[in-house]
């Protein structure tokens, strides 16, 4: 199982400075990945502490791209409803040319309606958009002509160039419906968990992930398990702690666990830790707690 970690992306530690020392860290002690992850906004007044001050995950990875040169920059996860597909098709593209071909692209359909609704678009028949959505994606970055005419997406024959470095540029999709696990196994190059994940059981999630690629003639040995570890570094020895919490030796046996699951891949998160991002948490002890913590968990 490769291992990779997530820069400060939520909270006062979530800083361009931050971020650089993180990134750049990971990439020295060999883990495979870095990775954000995307909250446009929130409602006013809301009590939800978990994603506060939360930089757009495409200009951080752009920004991260210039300032490293060999680690590979995730995003976990980009909702597709909240921007058309080509001007996404153009930013993943750009994105994955900057950084010499290093771009995992993860991608969800959204769940908060405040974000709908200040971004014009429509809550429902979310799946099935998606799923032209992917579609037009993959056309526009063939570098070729491309027309799509779909119940949701229609135009005539275009071009978009550049186009990305990898050909094809990964997409993982999120979610955890029946449908969503099955849409990933159907069209996907993987699956990305979410920080809600019930991790003793993320295996049947993967499960469904295969079965639905076997179903579509896909061969299910080639995609990716990719797991959001939300970690929280704490003293061991704790009656029914919940994986992922607990010491630097805890959280490595439950590593070994996901991979015994099936995970292909696991980050590293600790911004869902109020420790490290709640409004009370120092920007300079987070940082120093995820130095520490990429020097407990590095590969190898």
């Amino acid at each position: 199982m490769e291992l990779g970690f997530a820069v400060p992306g939520s909270g006062a530690w979530a800083t361009p400075e931050n971020q650089v020392t993180v990134a750049r860290r990971a990439e020295e002690l060999g883990y495979r990945s870095v990775w954000t992850l995307q909250r446009v906004l929130n409602p006013a007044g809301s009590d939800d502490r978990t994603y506060r001050a939360v930089p757009d995950p495409l200009v951080t990875l752009a920004y991260l791209a210039g300032r490293t040169s060999r680690v590979r920059l995730g995003v976990a996860i980009v909702n597709l409803p909240f921007v058309a597909p080509p001007i996404l098709a153009k930013q993943a593209a750009t994105l994955d040319r900057v950084s010499g071909g290093r771009l995992d692209l993860g991608l969800g359909l959204g769940w908060m309606p405040a974000e709908f609704a200040a971004a014009g678009a429509p809550m429902e028949r979310r799946g099935a958009r998606a799923e032209e959505y992917l579609a037009v994606l993959r056309g526009l970055w063939s570098g070729g002509p491309t027309e799509f005419h779909g119940e949701f997406y229609d135009f005539p024959p275009v071009v978009m160039e550049p186009p990305p470095v990898q050909s094809p540029l990964p997409v993982l999709l999120g979610g955890a419906s029946e449908g969503a696990l099955r849409r990933a196994g159907r069209l996907a190059d993987g699956w990305v968990s979410s920080s809600r994940a019930d991790l003793t059981a993320i295996g049947r999630s993967i499960g469904t992930v295969r079965d639905a690629a076997e179903r579509a003639g896909r061969d299910p040995v080639a995609l990716r398990f990719a797991c959001r570890g939300a970690v929280r570094v704490r003293p061991g020895g704790r009656a029914g702690r919940r994986p992922l919490t607990g010491s630097p030796g805890e959280i490595r046996g439950d590593l070994a666990a996901l991979a015994g699951q099936g995970v292909t891949e696991a980050f590293i998160d600790l911004n869902f830790d109020p420790e490290i991002t709640g409004p009370d948490a120092d920007p300079r002890a987070a940082l120093d707690r995820a130095l520490e913590a990429l020097d407990a968990f590095a590969p190898g």
